[in-house]
């Protein structure tokens, strides 16, 4: 069975440098014998989790929106490239409010012990982060891994490999920088 991996860009730019990097990881991906399939949530119609506990219960949010065609591809995935550009140490808005929608995982992992990935495929499905920043401080990339390791543990996937590349400022347009679209390329080959 060919393997199913989810690209996820949570930058709000199409066509910006970390979507550019992410291509490059599917292409890798897909080279390997891969499906893939794109995921721009800033393209999503949905809303940030409204804390209502439906999912207590429920294996879906009572939220009716883009969200209940979403969850089941992350059930069914192998594998997950989240590529995502820093933004005020953390990640974009609307890739935080569509992790926080992954409560009904969070529920069923953790409230009631039923995970929706069963245990054979837990330890088989991975996943690579790719992040940028403009800035080149130490610290910078610490708050976007954490919250990527947390939704990465909540949906089952394990936190296999990472790119990140500060200091974008500078840079400016990734094509200027071979090496770094490459390295995007053998990460996720190797995913």
């Amino acid at each position: 069975m060919t393997p199913k991996v989810i690209g996820l860009l949570g930058s709000p730019l199409p066509e910006g440098n970390t979507a550019r990097l992410l291509a490059r990881a599917v292409q890798g991906t897909k080279d390997a014998g891969c499906t893939v399939e794109l995921v721009p949530v800033t393209s999503l119609d949905f809303q940030g989790c409204q804390e209502m506990f439906f999912c207590r219960d429920h294996e879906t949010c009572i939220l009716d929106d883009d969200m209940q065609q979403i969850y089941p591809k992350f059930v069914d995935m192998d594998g997950l490239i989240l590529a995502t550009p820093v933004m005020t140490m953390g990640i974009p808005g609307t890739l935080k409010a569509f992790m926080d929608r992954f409560q009904v995982f969070f529920m069923a992992k953790y409230l009631r012990n039923q995970s929706l990935i069963s245990p054979d495929r837990k330890e088989k499905r991975a996943g690579l982060f790719i992040c940028i920043s403009g800035m080149d401080i130490p610290e910078v990339f610490v708050g976007a891994k954490l919250t990527t390791r947390a939704f990465f543990d909540i949906i089952d996937c394990q936190y296999r490999d990472e790119l990140l590349i500060n200091g974008m400022d500078t840079i400016r347009d990734i094509a200027t920088r071979p090496e770094l679209l490459d390295a995007a390329y053998k990460k996720g080959f190797a995913l």
